[in-house]
């Protein structure tokens, strides 16, 4: 009876002071972090709590309505079939048959336009592509080499492996499709980006190179809903779980190495052993949330020196059509002097018939520029390169939606990249974990960094060290916090 007592009295006590005593908290409903809770939940750890900042699950993967649709402001792409393993994301989009279409860009040659209007011949934009596929298959033969050497952690950008093989883009179309081919991956240009890490690209080399365009009412996070059933109570399509708390934004997290406090920004307080922390890179590197003691100066270059890209995708619906249709046109581009101008566009005719919707990608520093002007200036530059590529008479748009990643504090970008010269020490010190705090996400995948999968294997890989650290006292978290 005393025993039944005190756990009564410690329950009622959580419950009265707002703090929740479990085994591990995790900071984050994202894919990482609902990786991580399916992994505990099927080890039998299930005194686990996620706190979780907005109101949803899936964290960057993120559905929204527009225009009368359901369209992708995060992850839109399933990657790769028909190479040597399964992608989970796409087997899992199989299993529910989530509706995706193939992305065939086999065509842009034919629809590739010059700044001031009309087309540029097919040779022209196949040689262009085909330097870039030159710059492609040689950085991957030296990045393997560089990677063979394991004595020594040499790396240089995806520039100055260009210049090496002497074709660095020099003409607007040139740096045209080099935007497409690199900073349309990484979210960030060759010059900053990683040659040993980035090429040859793991997702195309593990499971193929087919794109699968996500176009379902569902959305890809119907993917994270698929694996967040598995360990986290739903009814009627919506989670109901009592150990999902929504609207909590970690400010603080006091941790030494036998357990955590962790604050919210509603003044709420959460206790735990251990603690599996999830955010972006980005939202790491932003100091929204104050670790105590100060994380050691080791852990905190490796955040600070990685990178998060913005890649931006930004919607426009017309009263009607008044670009080509029909197979070969789904994919056009778009070129201008300034790299990355309004580049990459698609039109959802196939996806959507009859939605009169399309899209353009900027990512980087146009992502920026965009995110700090209002929506119609974004618009006129928007319907000045579409006067100049359909003509002059066409319509306005009726709506645009432009997410704004990088201004989001939640967020503060879409994936990560791999930075030239970040040694792989560096990341083995991203994801080390320090005392009683677990460090996961996309950017802590050595491979799979910036893509759903990467996040999905991460945030599992995390809880298994968690789980053996609970049940069998092995613990890879330093002691001594400082060194």
């Amino acid at each position: 009876m005393k025993i039944l007592f005190l756990m009564f009295m410690t329950l009622f006590v959580a419950l009265v002071s707002g703090t929740s005593p479990a085994s591990v908290i995790i900071v984050g409903a994202g894919m990482s972090g609902i990786s991580a809770a399916k992994k505990l939940q099927e080890s039998g750890i299930h005194d686990f709590l996620i706190l979780e900042a907005t109101n949803r699950i899936a964290g960057r993967i993120h559905k929204t309505q527009f225009g009368g649709h359901t369209v992708e402001k995060g992850a839109n792409w399933l990657h790769g079939v028909g190479g040597p393993e399964k992608n989970p994301m796409f087997e899992i989009a199989k299993t529910i048959k989530l509706k995706n279409y193939y992305s065939d860009f086999s065509n842009v040659s034919l629809n590739t336009y010059k700044q001031e209007g009309g087309k540029y011949p097919k040779e022209e934009v196949e040689a262009a592509l085909s330097k870039t596929e030159s710059n492609e298959e040689f950085g991957t033969e030296f990045a393997e080499k560089l990677s063979a050497n394991k004595d020594v952690d040499d790396d240089m950008s995806l520039l100055a492996a260009e210049r090496l093989n002497n074709m660095e883009p020099k003409t607007p179309l040139e740096r045209m499709v080099d935007f497409y081919s690199f900073d349309g991956e990484q979210a960030e240009a060759p010059r900053v980006t990683s040659l040993k890490h980035v090429l040859p690209r793991p997702e195309y080399s593990l499971y193929g190179e087919g794109e699968y365009f996500v176009a379902d009412e569902r959305g890809f996070e119907g993917i994270v809903h698929e694996i967040a059933k598995t360990c986290l109570a739903y009814k009627d399509g919506r989670v109901i779980d009592a150990r999902l708390y929504y609207n909590k934004v970690v400010t603080e997290i006091e941790y030494s190495v036998t357990g955590v406090t962790i604050k919210t920004e509603d003044g709420k307080v959460f206790h735990a052993r251990t603690a599996i922390i999830s955010p972006s890179v980005g939202v790491l590197q932003s100091n929204l949330i104050k670790f105590k003691p100060e994380l050691p100066l080791w852990k905190r270059r490796a955040i600070d020196e990685f990178s998060l890209g913005i890649y931006t995708k930004i919607f426009l619906k017309f009263p009607r059509k008044f670009w080509p249709t029909g197979p070969g046109t789904e994919f056009f581009f778009y070129v201008h002097e300034r790299r990355g101008y309004y580049a990459i566009w698609q039109q959802l005719e196939n996806e959507y018939p009859g939605s009169n919707i399309m899209f353009v990608t900027v990512a980087d520093q146009e992502s920026i520029r965009i995110e700090q002007q209002p929506d119609e200036e974004t618009k006129a530059e928007i319907m000045e390169v579409l006067r100049k590529i359909f003509g002059k008479h066409i319509p306005d748009a009726t709506d645009i939606m432009i997410p704004r990643w990088n201004s989001d504090r939640l967020y503060k970008g879409t994936f990560s990249n791999w930075p030239a010269g970040y040694t792989d020490e560096k990341h083995d010190h991203l994801r080390a974990p320090i005392g009683s705090l677990y460090f996961t996400g996309e950017h802590t995948h050595r491979e799979l960094f910036g893509y759903a999968d990467g996040a999905y294997f991460a945030g599992a890989d995390t809880a298994k060290d968690v789980i053996n650290c609970i049940k069998r006292q092995v613990c890879k978290g330093k002691v001594n916090m400082n060194i």
